[in-house]
């Protein structure tokens, strides 16, 4: 684990209060590999960017009660980088996720991707997807989760970051927290959301689905979906498009969605066999005109 010798900020100061009760954390540290429950991966990922002219590891984040585990990539060199939140999927922080920040860090952000499961459990553990989302994931508020991207951002201030070009983006679960969090902190520049929800069950850990945010958002969202995706109906893409039209907010009015018609969900995760490589790339080359675009 890289440890990080330059001054730290007062966190208490920077990391705002949460409707929820403290909670020990169950995951203390950031594992190897893929959780079980995606198992068998691909033999190789396709993409493995090497740490060469990075500072790339784990790091810990003060939180409402105690320190979260997080990836974060950025270059060796320089300071005051633009800073991105990079959401994980419904599996975790594993491989292929720090290997989106280290992606990023080549070219020049600071990356940090935050295990937001923590406090209720080890996504690492489950052999059973839908056991894991129902045991785990579905424990999750929230609440809980964008007040730690909160500490992220307020992490990566203390840290060589500007977080006053703030960019997030997530896959699959974090694709649904990439339009949330963009509604929900006025710094964001920006966001990319792949493959992430629209619409779906709310409770009161979950009370809001992007469709709900569409006329809130801080910054404009990308949205990249797989027209075969069997998760996501295209109808509710249809609706997202009309409610980010139809708002009053200049941000929503700039948000777009692009559908790959022939790919399905997780087109991005290149460890895993619904990998397309040409949508991957063009999706991430979108990504990072999306951000320039929008000043991050």
């Amino acid at each position: 684990m890289i440890q990080d010798a330059r001054p730290s900020a007062d966190f208490d100061s920077l990391v705002p209060a949460i409707p929820f009760g403290r909670r020990s954390f169950i995951v203390s540290a950031l594992g190897a590999g893929f959780a079980l429950a995606v198992q068998p991966v691909m033999a190789q990922a396709v993409i493995t960017t090497n740490a060469s002219g990075l500072i790339a590891g784990e790091i810990k984040v003060p939180v409402a009660g105690g320190e979260m585990p997080a990836y974060r990539a950025q270059p060796a060199k320089g300071s005051n980088f633009p800073v991105i939140l990079v959401v994980q999927e419904v599996f975790g922080v594993h491989e292929h996720i720090k290997d989106v920040c280290r992606r990023l860090a080549k070219q020049g952000y600071l990356a940090i991707a935050p295990e937001l499961y923590a406090r209720q459990g080890d996504p690492r553990q489950y052999t059973n997807v839908q056991e894991l989302i129902s045991t785990l994931v579905s424990k999750v508020p929230d609440a809980q989760v964008l007040a730690d991207l909160d500490a992220c951002v307020a992490w990566a201030k203390a840290h060589d970051g500007d977080s006053a070009r703030l960019g997030i983006t997530g896959f699959c679960w974090g694709g649904r927290i990439t339009w949330l969090y963009a509604a929900h902190n006025p710094q964001v520049k920006a966001g990319v959301a792949w493959y992430g929800r629209i619409v779906g069950p709310v409770s009161d850990l979950t009370p809001k689905n992007p469709i709900d945010i569409a006329d809130q958002l801080k910054g404009p969202v990308l949205g990249l979906y797989g027209g075969q995706d069997q998760g996501i109906p295209l109808d509710s893409l249809e609706q997202m498009r009309k409610a980010l039209v139809d708002s009053g907010n200049a941000a929503s009015k700039a948000s777009a969605i692009h559908v790959y018609a022939d790919a399905p969900h997780a087109f991005h995760a290149d460890y895993r066999p619904s990998y397309r490589p040409q949508e991957a790339a063009d999706g991430w080359q979108r990504l990072l005109a999306w951000f320039k675009q929008n000043g991050v």
